[in-house]
Parts: C-alpha cells; structure tokens; sequence
C-alpha cells in the first residue's frame, strides 16, 4: 500500500514541476538567467548581485547544475538537424523536469539511507513525498532547493566516513571535501546546517589522518576551481595567474560581508529574531510543526536542522525558502502520534495543509507570469512591456525579442505614476487597432500587463480613451493568484479575498494614446 502512494506522490510531485507557477524571481535570476546568456547568447538581465562592484553570487555551483544540462539539450538539438537557438521556453521545462528528476532520486535517496528502520524510513519518505514544498519548491531552481540536496548528502557521507571501516573512507572524504565546497559557493548559509554533525567527523579525523588529508586536499582543490571560475567569468578581460593570485574574486566572501551590514539588509527586508521559528517554520510544515514539539525522534538530520534554524535566526533578514534544507530533515525525524484517533486527525490535517498550499503555491501563485512571457515573445509589434503588481519576469524567456522589446517592471508604482510612464511610452491610436488583429502589423506597440484583481485600473479599462490612453485587451490568464497585493488592513478580509481570489487571473492590455492627425503621420 505504501509503495502505490509513494508513486502515487511522485506523479503529484511531477504534475507541479510542469505547472508554470513563478515562487520568488530569484528562481530565474539567480541561476537559469545568467547561464542560458551565457550557453544559447540569449540577451538576459543580470541583477544587481551580479553588477555589483563587490559581487556576491558564484557562477560555479550553476554550470554543473544548470550549464551541463543546457549543453546537452543544444548538443541533442543541433544533432537533430535544427537550425538556430532552441526555444528557451524548452529549456525551462527541461530545468523543471531535471528538478524533479535530481530531486526524486537523490532526496529520497538521502532519506533511505539515513534511516535505518524500514517502519520509519517508509513514514520519512511519504512524509516528505507528500509534503508541499517537495512538490513546489524542491521542483524549482532555487539555490535553496540545491542547498537541500547538498546538506542531505553532506549528512550520508558523514554517516559513511564514520561508520565505515578506514579503508572505505579516503573516497567519501574525497566526496565530501568537493561536495560541501560547493555548498558553500551555491549559498553561504549552508555551513550553519554542518555545525553539529560536523563535529562528529573531529574525532574521526584525529585519529585518521589519510582521510583527513583527503577531505583538506579536495577541498583545497575545488575551492581553487570555484574562484578560477567566478573570477573568470567577472573580469572583463581573459584571467591570467595574476588576477588569480592578486585580484581573485571571492563571492563568499562578498556575500557574508553584505548579509553582515544591517543598512544592506534593511532594503531587503527587516524581521524579528524568532520569524522562522513562529512564522516561516508553521508555513513549510503545517500540522508537521506540532510533531516536532511533541514527537521528535532525536537523530542526526534533527541536530543539523536544529544547528540551521539556530543560526539562521541570527539573521534580520529571513524568509521562508531560507529554511527548505531543515523540511526533509524534520519530516524525517518525527513519530506520528500514539493515539490512534489523534493519528487520524494529524493525517487528515497533514492532507488537507498540503492539498491546499500545494494548489497554491504550484499552480496559481504568480502563475500567469511565464506564460504571459512566452505569449510577448511572439508578438511582433511588441517593443515596450511594462509589468505592474507582478515579480520580474524572466528575460531569456523572450527568445531575443528582447532585443526590440523594453521590459519595464514597476510592480509597487502608484497608479497615477503608472498612467503617466503609459502616457509617454504609448503609439498612437491608428484605425488598425480597432480590428481583429490588425494592430500585429503596427512597428511599435506598448503593453501592459498586470494581475485581474488590480481594481485601480477598472474605470481606465472600461472608460476606453480616458485621459488620452486606450487599453484593449489581448490575453488574459486565469490561474494567476497575486499574494503581494492582500490589503486586510484598508479593505478587510473578506473584501480583500473576494477581490485577490474572486478575480484571479492575469491580463495583457495593447496601450495606445489618442494623437492628432499631424503626430499620427510624425
């Protein structure tokens, strides 16, 4: 029976990985953007993370995890007889289905090897297989789902080193040195979850010193890589021993000594120490959050989960992805409640928790922002985009049309603002745009997209030609929820719901502005 739902979870698992829902922008920018410009020479947009005299985000982690699949997939598609780039919208697939595939294998691996008891490693595995953020998150490219699989194999090796004989240990230390290097280079938070279960490895050590060396001399090595790569790939000239030795450019480094000022941290976003423990922990884990409480199962992944959430909570700024590597450990390390009836309560709750944030966050969150990325792409009059009360949508995803089209993102301007940049960026009203289609034709065209349920803009849509602009509806998008515009404070909950939930959907408008005859020929 456990071995139909665990199937029965991955076949979820995937039916999210190929639903267009957009979790946070760094999904694509800090990641899939920045190597698709580098292998397919898509025009893409660096952040700042990237621009910054001092930058803070290391381009090694990505090539393996982003760069080689992309290689193979252009290798497969000129092979095939293809001409020209591959559509990025085929990459972005690809990547959600490598998510799936690589978290699949080896997050369930991690946890089959990590437990010993066949009774508790089925309940760990089901309960992470049917956790939302297995389904959502873990399926996305953040460097927080990397970080996930990192930590769970840093925690098998450690088990292997110091339960193995000593002559089966030089290749996990090996294994280990290359691998938690590159935690590290893929986010620097990643030692805070090493710092208990690292110390069962001091002992070990000390008394094995071959291994030792092993650990030191890989760790050495990859870091030599990690820093030949980004110092590489952030000169502007080709790198010489020089720049290696005088001149290296340590994104690590960068990045803590930026997390260390609270003025950087501030822009991003100020919280209270106890944030992800009263609040972001109860969002990833639901009723999960009560076992922990009440029926931890003291272990291993339960000391490098404690380690991470202690240390992260140090932190001022802290969101709830920061936290993705502690949910499969602590998933794995709890008991379902002894009484029968309560047992049955929690799984339901569990079922109906996930059920619910997983339509959520898999299907309707910011959902419509890919696909309103793919349909601008094949718009050819399309040369201005301006994105209102949406994340920042992917650049790549454009094909090169963002070599004409301008994309603009002004997700928190006020609406009068908004109508004046439209004002300004807007072609004139010609007859073309009053027939079906006609308007494609036209060389120049600006359009707004933003979500259904910004209310602002209903006596603009419908009063068409007030104040000199004229919308006209091109594409909308249901299954697209925006979180950011809640407002219970100034409309009340159920007012706020009626207008977020009630209109979902996401919508495309072509803007054009009344002109006289003499600007209309100019």
């Amino acid at each position: 029976m456990w071995r139909r739902t665990y199937l029965f979870l991955v076949l979820v698992r995937l039916w999210f990985a190929l639903s267009p829902s957009y979790l946070h922008p760094d999904e694509n920018f800090q990641g899939p953007e920045v190597i698709a410009g580098q292998i397919f020479k898509y025009p893409v947009r660096h952040t700042w993370e990237f621009t910054s005299e001092n930058p803070i985000r290391s381009v090694f982690p990505l090539w393996p995890v982003y760069g080689l699949p992309m290689l193979l997939l252009r290798w497969l598609w000129i092979g095939n007889g293809h001409d020209g780039e591959i559509p990025p919208i085929a990459v972005f697939w690809t990547l959600r289905v490598l998510m799936f595939v690589v978290g699949f294998v080896l997050e369930d691996w991690a946890i089959y090897e990590l437990i010993r008891s066949p009774r508790h490693r089925r309940l760990a595995v089901l309960l992470v297989a049917s956790s939302y953020v297995t389904w959502t998150y873990q399926t996305h490219t953040f460097s927080n789902s990397i970080e996930s699989l990192v930590v769970a194999w840093c925690l098998v090796l450690i088990e292997r080193i110091v339960s193995s004989p000593q002559e089966s240990t030089v290749l996990a230390s090996t294994v280990l040195g290359i691998v938690a290097v590159f935690g590290v280079f893929n986010r620097i938070t990643f030692p805070a979850f090493l710092l208990i279960p690292g110390l069962r490895l001091l002992p070990y050590y000390f008394k094995n010193p071959l291994s030792f060396l092993a650990i030191l001399t890989a760790g050495l090595f990859t870091t030599g890589l990690a820093i030949a790569l980004d110092t590489a790939f952030y000169t502007p000239h080709s790198i010489t021993w020089s720049d290696l030795i005088y001149n290296p450019v340590l994104t690590p480094l960068n990045n803590l000594i930026y997390n260390l000022d609270p003025e950087n941290l501030a822009k991003h976003g100020l919280h209270p120490w106890y944030q992800h423990i009263l609040v972001n922990l109860p969002q990833l884990l639901g009723p999960g959050a009560l076992l922990l409480f009440t029926r931890p199962q003291l272990s291993l992944r339960l000391y490098s989960a404690i380690s991470g959430i202690v240390v992260l909570s140090i932190s001022k700024h802290q969101e709830a992805r920061f936290l993705l590597p502690t949910v499969p450990l602590i998933l794995s390390s709890v008991r379902l409640p002894k009484n029968e009836k309560l047992t049955r309560i929690w799984t339901a709750s569990w079922i109906i928790f996930n059920f619910i944030f997983g339509t959520l966050m898999g299907t309707y969150h910011q959902g419509g922002v890919i696909p309103a990325q793919v349909f601008l792409s094949k718009q050819p009059d399309a040369t201005q985009a301006v994105w209102w009360k949406t994340y920042s949508p992917p650049i790549w995803l454009l094909n090169g049309k963002n070599e004409v089209l301008t994309t603009k993102d002004v997700m928190g301007l006020e609406g009068n603002k908004l109508l004046t940049q439209l004002e300004e960026m807007a072609t004139c009203d010609a007859p073309a745009d009053r027939r079906n289609n006609e308007y494609l034709k036209e060389k120049n065209g600006t359009y707004l997209i933003a979500p259904l349920s910004a209310t602002w803009l209903d006596g603009y849509l419908e009063n068409k030609g007030h104040d000199g602009l004229r919308f006209r509806e091109v594409w909308r998008y249901r299954r697209h929820l925006n979180l950011d515009d809640l407002d219970f404070g100034e409309d009340g909950v159920w007012n706020t719901l009626e207008r977020v939930v009630g209109r979902r959907g996401l919508g495309i408008w072509r803007v054009t502005r009344t002109c006289d005859k003499r600007a209309r020929r100019l």
